[in-house]
């Protein structure tokens, strides 16, 4: 269909029938008109099925066979008074936080399967998920192969195949090529059809995101087109279908009136959401791939409360979760807001791959929030109409009990009740976040565990600290049912088939090694505090000294030059010293590789342990360390944290957990430059 054919000619709007031989037909309804006395009002939502197509105004559909067909397009707009509302209209809604990985197309599919599960056995009849969760966000230049778009397209041929979209409303996010342009995209699907292709319209090109290395923005608000879909989709959707709308649209339910923004659009300063609310759009869904940063949910939330308590509407939000195979952790925190309260939340940070939240809310509460804000209305009232897909679906599915369902049971569910928001402070944030970025990358490296240099200072104790949380996460998600953690828990830590879970300290000594590398050089004080920590911990902790190796590469260098390097306290030049302790920490390097390589080996273990760096920010951006010591690691957990907000956590893990030595670890200066 071409979007300029139906310009200048408001009184219009296009309805796709399938004719009789299959071909669809186009029927001008503004022509058509209705009968005298026959009322425009579509039937009671509760006799609105997932199967039963909107009729036309006032007269029968004239084509049987357009029962396979779940939807309708409108060419140029929906007039807003096309669906009349009865007095309340209760609907159940589920959002999500997936822990996707990049181009693990089955698995991401699995998880998505059992997001829409959850879903139904909650009783919600529209689901959202994350952003770009078929191919995962994190493919980076993957997105550039045609394969990543292929086999996204063929998951989303099985989510059709399937019972997946039966009865439910889903929204999915993966990448499509529509006239030679690669988009950031929502999928709507419903009874194994496609409904609407909608592309992201504004990138994420600052801080850590490249969206616009690898995806267009769509530029043309408020306009439809059609596309092709490939040739697994035709044969997998209901009636073969061919092609499906494409661009920035709403859908048209018989109850209810929803359209998508992805995760930039909700920061931009004029969001979609703003043109959305004034053309009546009630429902805003949001898959988002948003990375944890201090702070950063604050943030989100006081959008997501702003922007519907101005222009009132629910607002559903979905996040990725976990760590995508690369520096950042997607914090999750999906989340449910009507009329600026939040009535649903999901967990900021937690080790499910999959978590679905649901509410139920009432969206004649939205009516009544706009209408009682006069100048909304007049915006309103003045705001063009955005073109609109018709779907013969009715959100609210009244049980005989006058209520929404609520579950598989088909109990009613009472109006979810607003709730306040679950924020953390940055001291538990800075625990937790690394902490689950830390489980998912082990679990996902195939290493068996961690090794840490702890020397009893401050940096490398918070390090051992999150460690420490990390464990305690396992073990309380275990507590709590969850299958997947188990099972990661038992491969990582090689527990045996009797053996139970249920002890964060005998984990962390599976998984975890300190070592805690001494020289003439060091305190008493230092060893010991380190020795207190790793038994607080429950790390299995190695104690050395490193002075023979040392002594022999100074006498290597003797060998060579004939001259003998002495620290400063015995006369030498600041050259001297500062070469003499550049060789402790490189040496401590060395050493922490070989530790981690074969101590397993030596423990009757089997794999190879990640080392951990213990470098904070400040150290980092200043250059205020050793090239080449033990900050040169498999990770840093502390990499993006500033000395400050270390000193705290250490203060909040000291008063919270059982490592109340890492408080007593000092905040000493460096004792090597650069």
């Amino acid at each position: 269909m071409d979007p300029g054919s139906v310009r200048g000619r408001p009184a219009q709007v296009w309805r796709f029938r399938k004719g009789p031989r299959g071909r669809r037909q186009a029927i001008d309804r503004a022509s058509q008109g209705h009968p005298k006395g026959a009322s425009a009002r579509p039937p009671d939502p509760s006799e609105q099925t997932a199967s039963s197509p909107l009729p036309t105004e006032g007269r029968p559909d004239p084509d049987p066979s357009s029962q396979h067909s779940p939807f309708t397009l409108s060419a140029k707009a929906c007039p807003r008074s096309v669906v009349e509302t009865p007095m309340s209209r209760p609907v159940r809604l589920a959002t999500c936080n997936l822990n996707q990985w990049a181009l693990d197309f089955e698995g991401n599919l699995k998880r998505i399967r059992e997001s829409i599960q959850q879903a139904k056995a909650l009783g919600a009849k529209y689901r959202v998920g994350p952003e770009l969760e078929i191919p995962g966000y994190g493919c980076e230049d993957h997105f550039f192969e045609l394969d990543t778009v292929l086999h996204s397209w063929e998951c989303l041929a099985e989510l059709l195949r399937g019972d997946d979209t039966v009865g439910i409303l889903c929204d999915v996010g993966m990448p499509v090529v529509h006239n030679g342009v690669q988009y950031n995209c929502r999928v709507f699907l419903l009874n194994r059809r496609v409904l609407l292709i909608r592309p992201k319209m504004a990138m994420a090109n600052d801080g850590n995101y490249r969206e616009a290395r690898y995806f267009s923005a769509w530029k043309r608000p408020c306009t439809l087109e059609e596309h092709a879909l490939p040739a697994c989709v035709a044969a997998a959707a209901e009636g073969g279908q061919a092609d499906a709308p494409f661009g920035d649209a709403v859908l048209q339910l018989s109850d209810a009136r929803l359209a998508a923004e992805t995760c930039e659009e909700l920061f931009t300063p004029r969001s979609p959401h703003i043109d959305m609310a004034l053309a009546g759009v009630e429902i805003f869904s949001n898959g988002s791939g948003s990375h944890h940063q201090l702070r950063k949910l604050n943030q989100r939330l006081d959008l997501i409360r702003g922007a519907t308590s101005k222009a009132g509407g629910v607002y559903m939000y979905a996040n990725q979760r976990g760590c995508d195979g690369g520096r950042l952790y997607f914090d999750g925190c999906a989340c449910i807001v009507i009329n600026g309260e939040l009535v649903a939340q999901g967990a900021q940070f937690g080790l499910l791959d999959v978590e679905v939240v649901a509410a139920t809310v009432d969206l004649d509460e939205v009516l009544s929030h706009r209408n009682a804000v006069s100048s909304l209305r007049e915006q309103a009232s003045a705001a063009p109409p955005m073109p609109c897909v018709r779907v013969a679906f009715a959100l609210a599915a009244h049980n005989m009990h006058g209520g929404v369902g609520g579950g598989a049971d088909g109990a009613a569910a009472p109006l979810s009740a607003p709730l306040p928001p679950r924020l953390h402070c940055p001291e538990e944030e800075i625990a937790f976040g690394p902490a689950c970025w830390l489980w998912d990358y082990l679990r996902r490296s195939g290493a068996s565990g961690f090794l840490l240099p702890l020397s009893g200072g401050a940096d490398s104790s918070s390090t051992a600290a999150i460690v420490g949380a990390m464990c305690q996460l396992v073990v309380e998600h275990i507590a709590h049912g969850s299958e997947t953690v188990l099972e990661d828990a038992r491969r990582v830590g090689q527990y045996g088939v009797d053996e139970r879970v249920d002890d964060a300290q005998e984990l962390a000594n599976r998984i975890f090694v300190t070592a805690y590398m001494g020289s003439v050089n060091s305190s008493r004080e230092t060893r010991e505090r380190s020795q207190q920590l790793a038994a607080e911990v429950g790390s299995y902790h190695i104690g050395l000294q490193i002075d023979s190796v040392c002594d022999a590469l100074v006498a290597l260098f003797q060998r060579i030059t004939g001259k003998t390097p002495r620290f400063r306290v015995d006369g030498g030049t600041p050259a001297e010293n500062l070469a003499l302790q550049n060789i402790q920490a490189r040496i401590r390097m060395v050493v922490a590789f070989l530790l981690a390589q074969l101590t397993p080996w030596a423990r009757g273990r089997s794999g190879f342990l990640l080392v951990l760096g213990s470098a904070n920010v400040d150290e980092c951006l200043r250059g205020y360390m050793t090239k080449y010591d033990c900050s040169s690691a498999d990770i840093n957990p502390i990499g993006g944290i500033s000395k400050q907000a270390r000193h705290a956590h250490a203060r909040a893990a000291a008063a919270h957990s059982r490592a109340r030595h890492v408080y007593l670890a000092p905040s000493v200066h460096p004792s090597v430059q650069l």
